[in-house]
């Protein structure tokens, strides 16, 4: 499997203040003709999704496009990386295109969405 860049001091964390982590969604609502929703557990294990904000230079930006493109194949293969709350190793997927955002000279900041393998 993948591994998340480390070369050139590549960013191993992500920005704390623009991170969101989402439970599961691993249940069913059904809905009944008198009474409450039934609810039922869907999955045994199902992915944790999460928004993420990177900071880059303009190099890394190099760095992160061609991981995604090429090594992930546009994003469809998974990867090893650190989980950002807990700093465990874990397994991750995007969960669609990354976006770039130029914030100076060479500043950049790099927002996407991904979910935690079960």
């Amino acid at each position: 499997m993948a591994v998340w860049p480390t070369a050139g001091g590549f960013p191993q964390t992500v920005a704390y203040r623009d991170f969101q982590e989402q439970t599961p969604a691993a249940t069913i609502r059904t809905q009944m003709e008198a009474g409450p929703d039934k609810i039922r557990r869907r999955f045994t294990a199902a992915p944790r999704p999460f928004k993420v904000t990177v900071p880059l230079t303009t190099a890394q930006v190099a760095t992160l496009d061609s991981f995604y493109v090429t090594t992930l194949s546009y994003g469809a293969l998974p990867f090893d990386w650190v989980h950002p709350r807990t700093s465990s190793s874990a397994a991750f997927r995007f969960k669609g295109p990354i976006t770039y955002a130029r914030l100076g000279p060479d500043a950049w900041q790099a927002k996407f969405d991904m979910e935690q393998l079960p």
